[in-house]
């Protein structure tokens, strides 16, 4: 049985990133997108929600107040920029507390955690993420040339603005691209660390709250991204 999620976010592009990530599972359904807690409170009236993605810095009212308005409100999962308000929504009982910007791999264990909580219901990637998952190299184009990489060959890839810099175990290509773009072509087991940099977990042989060591390189874990990171790597 689907289940139909609702995004209340002031962030345009955070919606669609939502939407993007939810799209991967074939059990989701977006049935509505607003930009406040008004808004939000007429899609509740209008529409059968069993998930709810809350951002919590909102207009009007915070998604904190607002939930705490509902009487009988859907399952929720915040997202959010700010790590401060993490104590007090846990107290909420809410599924779990992402912080932006959302990597699909976190994103995913979210997920599993609202189906876990229903028995009757798993996981589920559609058909076009399983192709993904199973991919097992892409093609980077250098210099009008394209070169096959095995996704278990690269280490780490780093932004230089408008181009990505790809480290293998054994070269470097550059591509021009932009390293969000370039996240949404990796498996789950790659995961952003920082604004400009992304890693294969796999390949990690060492970590602490600041930084991720492969072999001798030290790649940084930027403030935004630790929680998801720290609980990413403690967890598998």
């Amino acid at each position: 049985m689907t289940k139909k999620c609702i995004i209340i976010d002031d962030e345009p592009l955070a919606i669609e990133l939502i939407k993007d990530h939810v799209s991967k599972f074939s059990n989701l359904e977006i049935v509505g997108t607003c930009q406040n807690a008004v808004e939000g409170l007429e899609l509740l009236k209008s529409k059968q929600v069993d998930l709810m993605f809350l951002d919590i810095q909102m207009p009007m009212l915070t998604g904190i107040e607002f939930l705490k308005s509902l009487s009988n409100p859907p399952k929720v999962i915040f997202t959010t920029a700010y790590r401060e308000y993490a104590i007090e929504s846990y107290e909420l009982e809410v599924v779990d507390y992402l912080l932006k910007p959302i990597s699909f791999d976190r994103f995913f264990k979210a997920i599993n955690k609202f189906l876990k909580s229903d028995e009757t219901h798993q996981p589920a990637i559609n058909d076009a993420q399983k192709k993904e998952e199973d991919a097992t190299f892409m093609y980077i184009n250098m210099n009008k040339k394209h070169y096959k990489i095995m996704f278990t060959d690269i280490l780490y890839a780093e932004s230089l603005k408008d181009y990505v810099r790809i480290h293998t175990s054994d070269t470097t290509i550059t591509t021009k691209d932009k390293i969000s773009d370039f996240e949404q072509k990796l498996p789950s087991y790659f995961i952003r660390t920082h604004r400009s940099y992304i890693v294969n977990t796999q390949k990690i042989t060492a970590f602490t709250a600041q930084d991720i060591e492969i072999d001798q390189i030290e790649i940084p874990i930027g403030i935004s991204y630790k929680q998801n990171v720290l609980e990413a790597l403690k967890s598998s």
